[in-house]
């Protein structure tokens, strides 16, 4: 929450910031919340590798644990003043993520998940929606950062879907994404190109809300693969089979 609570409190001054790419932005609180984030977790567990999306302070060691962590999930938003961001911190444990929690600062909303554990909401235990029909879905989607030059750019899964779900939505925060379908305000979600840091805590909050994830393959998913396709069990095969064709 500290972290969330640097973000809230810059939100509204005026920010340098930088370009990773011709669209993907960087400001300096990616950069000092991502610092303080990795100076915490190091006080208390100083032998744990660490993972971010900055890349200023990873740390690999051969630990068996290793934290992985997008100090600002929807860098864009912030620096246009929109209130859609949060903090994602994810624990893995031997290559599985085992413990996941997403901080949108803006509403105050912690969204937390142990595995086997089940996932929760400012403590309370929350569930993918039971919507099985495409037609009656609200689903959600991003764009990579590259679309302007790839191929992979997403836009004809956004029509297809766009023509047969109730509405699809584009948040620009991947991790608030798959909260969002854990707790039911989202009924799928799909994204391509996706990185480890994006993708860390909230699929394990996800399924532990019920949900069910795999690439846009059908595979199994994976933190490090590139595709991810999330939604109740009611509705997966039905988004995948239309994702697919």
């Amino acid at each position: 929450m500290a972290a969330g609570r640097k973000l809230r409190a810059a939100q509204h001054k005026r920010r340098a910031v930088d370009f990773k790419g011709a669209i993907d932005l960087v400001t300096e609180m990616d950069r000092k919340v991502e610092r303080f984030i990795a100076r915490e977790l190091a006080r208390t567990f100083p032998d744990f590798d660490f993972l971010a999306e900055e890349a200023q302070r990873n740390v690999a060691t051969g630990s068996e644990f290793r934290w992985v962590a997008d100090p600002l999930d929807g860098t864009t938003n912030y620096a246009h003043g929109l209130p859609i961001f949060s903090v994602s911190i994810a624990l893995e444990h031997g290559g599985q993520v085992v413990a996941g929690v997403v901080y949108q600062p803006v509403l105050n909303e912690m969204f937390t998940a142990q595995k086997d554990c089940g996932a929760h909401l400012n403590g309370r235990r929350i569930s993918v929606s039971t919507r099985s029909r495409l037609e009656h879905s609200l689903l959600v989607t991003g764009f990579p950062y590259d679309m302007h030059t790839t191929r992979d750019d997403n836009l004809k899964y956004f029509r297809r879907l766009s023509k047969r779900a109730r509405a699809v939505r584009r948040l620009g925060s991947a991790a608030l994404d798959l909260c969002y379908v854990a707790c039911g305000r989202f009924d799928g979600y799909w994204e391509l190109k996706l990185a480890p840091w994006d993708v860390a805590a909230g699929p394990l909050i996800a399924t532990q809300a019920g949900a069910r994830i795999t690439t846009l393959q059908g595979r199994p998913f994976s933190i490090y693969g590139r595709s991810l396709v999330a939604a109740g069990p009611r509705l997966h095969r039905t988004l995948l089979s239309s994702l697919r064709g």
